[in-house]
């Protein structure tokens, strides 16, 4: 019996494996997702310093003439003590001096030889970067799950750490059945095609983080799936397309079972896409797409990423949704838990016509799609619609509701 969207994403959540954990300098952790919380070891700014160029001074010698002749520098450890009817010229970044009460910007200031006029309206700590605003010591500045940006990078590297623990690299492996596919950089037969399920397969799991070879394209028998099957059980993800659905030559299925695989998907109630089936042989997940290139995409997006999200240790693996309205009316026939391509203008989302389960364009195009019930024929134009983006990532760590 064939699951349905919401239970195949609750089998994905709850089945798939996370990959093991590595330490690795922060430099080379971009794109990684961060396996333990890291606390901070010290506060950050570590020390109240100015947040300006100006003048350290006295609150109480506001619209006075004080006097001037010390210069604190960044990276300096001032000993001084400010006193009363005297100021202390000051660099962004420096040390406050023991006694300051805040700081006053160069610019609000009348500067003579050996004295500074002073602005009537001087807030207490006002231009004083206070030690910890920033982040304080003993709290956790980065979470486990958290995936790693240049952002994350800087905050590692402002508590002086050069390594980080993080989920390794996720392993993907591709190949695709079929006597008729060619590789795109072969010459072909009139009666023959080019694969362009397994190039396009290989450079999303690349935009999404993982490390894929490209297994050669198998023959249509049993013994040449098995081979290939056997040669990629070291991955973490083994993705192929066709040979899933009834065909007298679809032994893919065979294949797999035959070197032991356990099956958690067999077919998604889905349109396009139904045969598609998600299993494992070990802890190498299988995923078997149509051979249908705009049918492989979209349970792609739909359930490959999410495996992906899930397997590299994140814990926003669950699709989110953009709220929008549709530009125009659409129709269609109905019956079938559908999939809808579209283009989103920011305001809008537009199905793109046609769209056809053998169709390579509409995957170029499209900048998400909307989820509908059988009961849907028609989508009017203004009605809200619920878009989940393909061209960006927008993932939460709880369920949404997928359907428009």
């Amino acid at each position: 019996m064939a699951s349905s969207i919401l239970e195949a994403l609750d089998i994905i959540a709850n089945t798939i494996p996370v990959v093991a954990t590595e330490i690795i300098p922060i430099e080379m952790a971009v794109g990684r997702v961060v396996s333990e919380d890291y606390v901070a070891s010290f506060d950050l700014p570590r020390f109240n310093n100015s947040a300006m160029d100006g003048y350290a001074v006295k609150v109480c010698d506001a619209s006075k003439e004080v006097h001037c002749s010390q210069v604190i520098y960044a990276g300096d450890n001032p000993s001084m003590v400010l006193q009363t009817s005297h100021a202390i010229k000051i660099m962004t970044g420096a040390p406050i001096p023991e006694g300051c009460e805040a700081i006053v910007p160069i610019e609000n200031v009348t500067k003579s030889e050996q004295t500074v006029m002073l602005p009537s309206d001087i807030k207490h700590n006002g231009f004083i970067r206070m030690a910890g605003e920033d982040i304080q010591k003993g709290t956790v500045f980065l979470k486990k799950s958290e995936r790693v940006n240049a952002y994350t990078v800087a905050s590692l590297a402002s508590q002086g750490m050069s390594h980080v623990s993080v989920h390794r690299v996720i392993k993907v492996a591709i190949f695709a059945t079929g006597d008729e596919l060619r590789p795109h950089f072969e010459k072909i037969e009139p009666h023959q095609l080019y694969n362009s399920n397994s190039p396009m397969f290989l450079t999303r799991a690349k935009e999404l983080g993982c490390d894929v070879r490209f297994i050669r394209t198998s023959a249509d028998t049993l013994e040449a799936l098995e081979s290939s099957i056997a040669s990629t059980l070291d991955a973490d993800i083994i993705i192929t397309s066709g040979g899933v659905s009834v065909g007298d030559k679809d032994f893919t299925k065979e294949a797999f079972t035959n070197l032991g695989m356990h099956i958690l998907i067999d077919k998604i109630d889905i349109k396009p896409g139904r045969p598609t089936i998600v299993g494992n042989i070990g802890k190498t997940v299988i995923v078997n797409l149509p051979g249908n290139p705009l049918a492989s995409m979209v349970n792609y997006e739909l359930f490959v990423r999410a495996v992906i999200r899930k397997m590299s240790g994140r814990d926003d693996f669950h699709h989110r949704t953009i709220e929008t309205k549709m530009h125009s009316d659409y129709s269609v026939r109905g019956g079938k838990h559908a999939v809808i391509l579209g283009k989103f203008d920011g305001s809008t989302f537009t199905p793109i016509k046609p769209q056809m389960p053998g169709m390579v364009s509409p995957m170029q195009e499209a900048d998400g799609f909307i989820l509908i019930t059988p009961d849907v024929t028609i989508i009017e134009s203004g009605k809200s619609v619920k878009m989940l983006p393909i061209k960006w990532e927008f993932c939460s760590s709880k369920k949404e509701v997928l359907f428009s």
